[in-house]
């Protein structure tokens, strides 16, 4: 039952995930860049003090947290390169396209994290047949990167490292909360994600970051909020979910979602639709099926 519940959790994060990127990309298309990503961080920093004060006043007393080392303090900065990659990609190539170079990378480093246990993670064997489901996956990913055309390969490229990025993210962060739990580790990622940006627009893009500020009033406060409501979620989720799962299973839900996620809203947003797109999500089902039916047969039972 409890694996059910993390796998469901690990799919929904997954669709969130492709929302929420929307979300960050269309405030910096209305302002900036800069703006969009400040205003993300300053509302996950305020959501997730008062989940923290709150828990604490319910408590009774502070958490027994363990000291975590000190590299493990700054996983925000991998926030900085991932939202401004994301702009770009998204508005060269579109969501969808997007999405599936992103979820390449983020296959590809999950296999990476499962065969070495990098990063505090458990290792897991990963048999012919896994392989073989990861793999199928990945020509879904690829069936749908022919979409982009040849044009695009910076783009598609940008995307895949992006998708690293993503994983490797997820897996430090995680770490970090075993450390100083779940919402703590997040809000210190917002932070360190925050100051980090800080510093490289005032030496960058001061004027126009101020410029921005000056006109937030004319965006809608949905907007404004959306990107860090959808963040704490996010990052709180895969915190909690990610150490509960092999890291090839929580790459291909949370791929697939976004995935699906995405090709839902390039269809209602952008009114954008096409085979390839359509064709590599079912391959990518398919090989989420071909993956547990496989688990079942060697482990007799979901892990």
């Amino acid at each position: 039952m409890h694996n059910a519940i993390n796998y469901f959790l690990a799919t929904l994060i997954g669709s969130l995930i492709s929302i929420m990127v929307i979300f960050n990309t269309r405030l910096g298309e209305v302002s900036t860049m800069s703006l969009s990503f400040i205003a993300n961080h300053v509302v996950s920093i305020v959501v997730l003090t008062l989940i923290l004060i709150i828990l604490r006043l319910k408590r009774g007393r502070p958490s027994e947290r363990r000291k975590a080392p000190w590299y493990l303090w700054f996983g925000g900065v991998f926030g900085y390169f991932i939202l401004h990659a994301n702009f770009i990609t998204i508005t060269k190539v579109g969501a969808s396209l997007t999405t599936a170079t992103l979820v390449f990378g983020q296959s590809l480093t999950s296999l990476i994290f499962d065969l070495t246990g990098l990063m505090g993670r458990k290792v897991y064997k990963v048999s012919r047949f896994k392989a073989l489901s990861l793999s199928l996956s990945l020509v879904g990913i690829v069936v749908m990167g022919f979409e982009g055309g040849t044009f695009a390969l910076p783009y598609l490229l940008l995307g895949v490292l992006t998708g690293v990025l993503v994983m490797v993210q997820m897996v430090y962060n995680a770490h970090f909360a075993s450390y100083k739990g779940v919402f703590f580790s997040a809000r210190q990622n917002v932070i360190s994600g925050l100051l980090f940006s800080l510093v490289i627009y005032a030496s960058t893009q001061a004027e126009q970051t101020i410029e921005a500020f000056k006109g937030i009033g004319q965006i809608p406060i949905p907007l404004i909020l959306g990107g860090g409501l959808l963040s704490v979620m996010v990052v709180s989720g895969t915190n909690f979910v990610l150490p509960k799962l092999p890291a090839i299973y929580s790459a291909l839900l949370l791929s697939a979602a976004q995935i699906i996620t995405s090709v839902i809203i390039d269809h209602h947003l952008y009114d954008l639709f096409s085979y390839p797109l359509l064709i590599g999500t079912l391959i990518i089902l398919v090989s989420m099926v071909f993956n547990v039916l496989v688990d079942v047969k060697e482990r007799g039972k979901l892990v």
